[in-house]
């Protein structure tokens, strides 16, 4: 299955950057750098979510109903002379149910990994949310998605496609899903934003690693 970063790095990826890098006014490689450290931070966090019965309900009928894909569908008309308000706000809630009052301290880490300001961060991770949803709700029309099991499924094989590119005995991911072995993302994502390295491999090198690991 394909992993979240090689759908970055695909012409739909590349077009999502190019977008995101003219919204925001920063630069193309710094802004794939925000995104690639994002989106699977996201997705991680939108997966702990899903493993309660409400809470993969909840996302299954976003992804079937609002998010189902269809803002992939032209990035003209979503980019061009700016995006519109009601994509930025839904990117808004989107980042509140999934990272709660953790999003200012992942907005900061973020911005510390990869030297752009947490003002530009946080719009960027604003647009990255409804994309993101938009990826997730194109690939359960693909997968044809319609069980909370068959969610856990998907989401997990998008992460572990990830974790198997060559990044290290221990992918990144499995750091920030629970670093500290207690079952809570979001502690994880909050020791990451006070660079705490509760283990080796952790989320003190999370962020990192991923640099680290590109060519």
């Amino acid at each position: 299955m394909t992993g979240i970063i090689d759908l970055l790095n695909s012409e739909m990826g590349k077009s999502i950057v190019n977008g995101v890098a003219n919204q925001t006014h920063q630069p193309q490689h710094k802004t794939q750098d925000v995104l690639m450290m994002a989106m699977p931070v996201l997705m991680a966090a939108m997966k702990r979510n899903a493993s309660s019965p409400e809470g993969a309900q909840g996302l299954l009928s976003a992804l079937n109903n609002k998010h189902d894909g269809s803002i992939l569908n032209n990035f003209d008309s979503l980019f061009g002379g700016g995006v519109d308000d009601n994509v930025m706000n839904d990117g808004s809630k989107i980042l509140g149910h999934v990272l709660g009052n953790k999003q200012h301290n992942v907005e900061h880490a973020i911005s510390a990994k990869s030297g752009v300001d947490a003002g530009s961060v946080a719009q960027i991770l604003k647009l990255a949310a409804p994309i993101l949803m938009g990826m997730l709700g194109n690939q359960a029309k693909q997968q044809n998605v319609n069980s909370p099991s068959g969610l856990e499924g998907m989401l997990g094989g998008l992460l572990q496609s990830n974790s198997q590119q060559g990044r290290g005995d221990q992918s990144f991911l499995e750091s920030i899903l629970d670093a500290d072995g207690d079952g809570s993302i979001m502690d994880d994502i909050a020791g990451m934003a006070m660079g705490g390295n509760k283990k080796k491999g952790g989320l003190g090198g999370l962020l990192g690693g991923l640099f680290g690991g590109k060519s």
